[in-house]
This record gives structure tokens, sequence and C-alpha cells, in this order.
């Protein structure tokens, strides 16, 4: 078996890995943990070769997590193309309530947020207890994520399940130019 071939398993759909003569086989669950690992390390080509064969881009893993909640989580920009691509949905929600834009917003990577928005992500989606994108990068003191979401039209009113703003948490954060930036979001 090639280098190149054995990257992108044949897939068995029983329960047990299936070999034949000089082949490898493995299990669906196996493949698509391979497929997960790939989105978590950014191989954006293992990636390709596993979607032109046929994985779903929204997989679920555990805990919720997708292909592109995990790639963008970890920074990899390149292999967040090809599962948007390839019809990865940029809101969908992990079993936290989640989406790929919160976790980019709580990381602070502002080329993957633009990315994401670009892909038609929305900027509001609450976590489950009520927590947007922009309020994750309040709370974490990501300034320049905070002002690209309100650029895109993020709600400065929002509150979580708290009853809290982000500008109640910016002002939690003693960050009174950023609240003061939110509350003239909020105007106009």
């Amino acid at each position: 078996m090639t280098q190149e071939s054995s990257r992108t398993p044949p897939v068995q759909d029983q329960a047990a890995p299936v070999s034949g003569e000089g082949a490898q086989a493995f299990t669906r669950a196996q493949v698509e943990e391979l497929f997960l690992n790939a989105a978590r390390e950014g191989d954006a080509d293992l990636l390709t070769r596993f979607l032109a064969a046929g994985m779903d881009p929204n997989l679920r893993a555990e805990k919720g997590y997708t292909p592109l909640i995990l790639a963008t989580y970890n920074g990899h920009a390149q292999a967040a193309a090809v599962l948007l691509a390839h019809g990865a949905q940029p809101d969908l929600q992990d079993e936290k309530g989640a989406t790929a834009l919160a976790g980019v917003a709580f990381k602070g990577d502002v080329a993957l947020a633009r990315q994401l928005l670009d892909a038609g992500a929305s900027v509001d989606v609450p976590n489950a207890v009520g927590r947007t994108p922009l309020m994750f990068a309040v709370m974490f003191g990501r300034e320049p994520m905070a002002r690209l979401l309100l650029e895109a039209g993020a709600s400065p009113t929002l509150r979580d399940g708290e009853g809290l703003s982000a500008v109640d948490l910016a002002q939690r954060q003693g960050n009174t130019a950023l609240a003061q930036d939110i509350r003239h979001a909020a105007q106009g």
C-alpha cells in the first residue's frame, strides 16, 4: 500500500476492521475519527481527500463538535476554507451551543472570524447560557475581535442568561474604552 493511499482508508460498515490480502480496512467509526483528527490538526489535503470520498463536512463528533468547529478553534484557516467550500455549515452548534464563530471569538482570531463571517456565519448565535460571540470577545479581552463583530452587525444589546449585556461584561472587565465603543454601537 502506498503512503498516499494509506492516508485515505477504505471504509467498512462492519463493527470490526476487516483486512484482506495487502489491504487495510477501517471501521466507519475509525474513518470518522481520522477525518475529525485531520480537521483538528488542520490537514487540508487530507480533508480534501476525505470530502471527495464522501465524508460529511457537518459530521458530529463527541460533544457535538463539527470538523469546522475543530479546525477553526485550532486556528486552521486553510482547513476551514476546504470544509466551507465543501458545504460545512458555519452556524452548527456543539452540545453547549457554541458555534465556530464563538470559538474564534474566544480565541481572538480575527482572520478566522472574517473567514467565517464571509462564509455566512451568523454574528449573534447565542450558546446554551445566552452568550454570543461578542460577549466571549469582551469577556476575554479580545478588543479587535469585539470591534470586528460590532462592525459585522453584532447586537450590543443582547443579554445572556444572567441578564448581562456586552457593555456590562466590558465594565466588569474594567474595559471602559470598549464599553464606550459598545454603547456607541448600540446607539446607532
